[in-house]
């Protein structure tokens, strides 16, 4: 018989033992796996950290850092070699050289990536406008009357009827210029007997040595004739006409309006039986032999309009035509709702091809004279600065903050930022942005 106190060494282990035994063995490999992992993504961490570095400061015999390297990256290794990122300057007090992207010459290629150097050259800018034909106000005539009466005909009795000068225009009949005459007559009928009945005798001395007495003999009559003749005088009747009244001693019914110049009747606000007053306007007559073209100038284009640089003037009408000009005139003020000035200039018009209110194509070449410049397609706008990406050689692009002038045309002038022969980017500027953003060397 056996006794049960005697442990048998090769009996089985009961489940509870190896249980108990294989917790801690399990623990013991787990920590060395986690030991094991740990000393590898510490070595998976620092060798590509190593080459990080290297890589971005592979540039330093050149003092530019280059921006390969991600954002995080490019900020760890400012402050692991003891730069701020805010330092603008360096210990010598002067700028740092501009942060450089990477966007080598297969990829420049792809993204169609073209250079242009910056240059001074003669800038010439074009404005291209719409202009208006105008009658020359320094042409338009007037024609009124001076007294009170009555149209009683009309010769240029309807608008645009062309009229010489000295052409009959209307007839007006007038009650104050008929009594006017008959006084007149009358008074040229006094004036032989009346005259020398109030003739009265002068005598004055001439104050010299000798005191001779001068004599004159002065008629009465003869100022109020002579105030008479006067007043028909004012009232636009001409001398021959006047001594017409003389001769035939009998008085005009009517007063002939003549026409002072050559042209077409403008306005004609009057009719036959129209009263008129002093002062009244009865026709307009303007001389089309020259007319004006108003032309719309935006206010940031008015610094560059001065009065006589030439035009050309085209018209939808005459297309094979061109109308050489020069700028006459820039109005003072501008109209509100449009937020232009007006241009004007004077074309001759010998064969009347142009009318009034007709529409004109205006082009003006200004002559801004030599200024640096350079493709207004390498310029990017952000709203807040204008930024172009300079050439730095081996791939690598700068961003660079630049003050822009006028523009003329597809070039726009450049006022600091630049110096002439420096290399830019003139297209596919906005892919080399979203490039320098993706690696953090804009913001």
């Amino acid at each position: 018989m056996t006794s049960n106190n005697n442990p048998n060494p090769r009996s089985p282990t009961p489940p509870e033992m190896r249980f108990s035994q294989s917790i801690p063995e399990k623990r013991q490999r787990g920590t060395g796996m986690k030991k094991t992992l740990s000393a590898g993504l510490v070595l998976s961490v620092m060798i590509p950290a190593a080459f990080l570095l290297l890589s971005i400061y592979e540039g330093a015999g050149r003092g530019i850092p280059r921006m390969n390297a991600s954002p995080s990256a490019y900020a760890s290794a400012e402050t692991a070699s003891g730069i701020s990122p805010e330092s603008s300057q360096t210990d010598s007090g002067e700028k740092e050289q501009d942060v450089e992207v990477e966007v080598p010459p297969d990829r420049q290629r792809l993204m169609g990536i073209k250079t242009v150097a910056a240059a001074v050259i003669p800038l010439k800018k074009t404005v291209r406008t719409v202009g208006r034909v105008e009658i020359d106000e320094t042409r338009l005539t007037t024609v009124n009357i001076k007294l009170d009466g009555w149209v009683e005909k009309l010769y240029a009795d309807y608008t645009g009827k062309y009229v010489e000068k000295g052409t009959p225009l209307a007839e007006i009949y007038s009650p104050e210029l008929l009594s006017v005459q008959l006084e007149y007559l009358n008074f040229l009928k006094w004036r032989p007997s009346l005259g020398i009945r109030s003739q009265r005798n002068m005598e004055f001395s001439l104050g010299d040595r000798t005191g001779i007495v001068g004599r004159i003999t002065m008629y009465d009559i003869d100022p109020l004739v002579d105030v008479i003749k006067q007043k028909l005088s004012l009232w636009e009747i001409p001398e021959k006409q006047i001594k017409e009244i003389e001769t035939s001693n009998k008085p005009i019914k009517t007063l002939t309006v003549r026409s002072p110049v050559s042209g077409y009747v403008f306005q004609k606000p009057v009719f036959n039986g129209t009263r008129v007053a002093p002062g009244d306007k009865i026709f307009d007559i303007v001389d089309l032999s020259a007319v004006w073209v108003l032309a719309d100038i935006y206010e940031y284009e008015i610094p560059f309009v001065k009065a006589g640089q030439n035009a050309k003037i085209t018209l939808s009408y005459y297309p094979s035509k061109e109308f050489p000009a020069k700028v006459d005139f820039v109005y003072p003020s501008l109209s509100g709702q449009t937020r232009t000035a007006k241009v004007r200039f004077v074309i001759s018009n010998p064969d009347l091809l142009l009318k009034p209110q007709m529409f004109a194509d205006v082009e003006m070449d200004l002559d801004l004279g030599e200024r640096l410049a350079i493709p207004e397609s390498a310029i990017l706008d952000t709203g807040k600065r204008r930024i172009v990406y300079v050439d730095a050689g081996d791939g690598f692009f700068s961003a660079r903050q630049v003050r822009i002038g006028d523009r003329a045309d597809s070039m726009v002038e450049v006022v600091s930022g630049l110096k002439p022969g420096e290399k830019i980017a003139s297209s596919a500027v906005f892919l080399i942005d979203s490039e320098a953003k993706l690696r953090g060397v804009v913001q």
